[in-house]
């Protein structure tokens, strides 16, 4: 897929670029990014080139991981990364995907994570044809949470073992955000289970 750029009131996201290596380096010193993300630790020059020049350009292209800059409108500050992953066939309708964000440490607790989170699900529901949108992250993070619960993602429980962080498993809290969430329809009809409903 070609890349796109989305804006929002106070944000714009957009493909990473070159010029932003230094930016994205100096985000990931923050050991709270490492510690709840794929993030490598210690966080080189040569990790944050290959990110923004590699991984983030062959995602798009290969349709494998379309990921934004989510930058302020006002100062072009860096506010974080925020990207579709795991992308089952999309574009396509009946499709699914998992939305995964990291957030600079200064920029934490202005929303803006969640005002990203909820135009790049829009752009997935409506140009990608998504009809299921996913977030993981290890239990226990509690920010990364209080962002998806923001958005509008539905909690569905704890996934055990599903993490690898440092050589150790680890259980995952899952949330999903489905189009009826936001009062929208889908191509592929939802049928709810219903408590106390034999299945056949």
């Amino acid at each position: 897929m070609e890349p796109i750029t989305l804006t929002t009131g106070r944000l714009l996201l957009r493909p990473l670029e070159s010029a932003d290596v230094d930016a994205v380096r100096a985000a990931c010193q923050d050991p709270e990014i490492p510690r709840w993300t794929t993030v490598p630790s210690p966080y080189t020059h040569a990790h944050a080139i290959d990110f923004v020049e590699r991984i983030s350009p062959q995602g798009w292209r290969d349709d494998t991981l379309y990921n934004f800059g989510v930058f302020t409108l006002d100062s072009g500050a860096l506010v974080g990364s925020m990207g579709l992953v795991r992308l089952a066939q999309l574009p396509a309708p009946g499709r699914q995907a998992e939305l995964g964000y990291w957030t600079a440490k200064e920029q934490r607790g202005n929303g803006y994570t969640a005002e990203a989170g909820r135009a790049v699900c829009d752009w997935a529901f409506t140009a990608l044809g998504a009809e299921r949108l996913e977030w993981f992250a290890e239990a226990g993070n509690i920010g990364s949470r209080a962002v998806a619960l923001s958005i509008g993602f539905v909690m569905e429980g704890t996934v055990r073992s599903k993490i690898v962080q440092h050589g150790t498993r680890r259980d995952a809290w899952s949330a999903s955000l489905l189009p009826s969430d936001w009062g929208r329809e889908s191509a592929t009809a939802y049928l709810a289970h219903e408590p106390g409903r034999a299945s056949a």
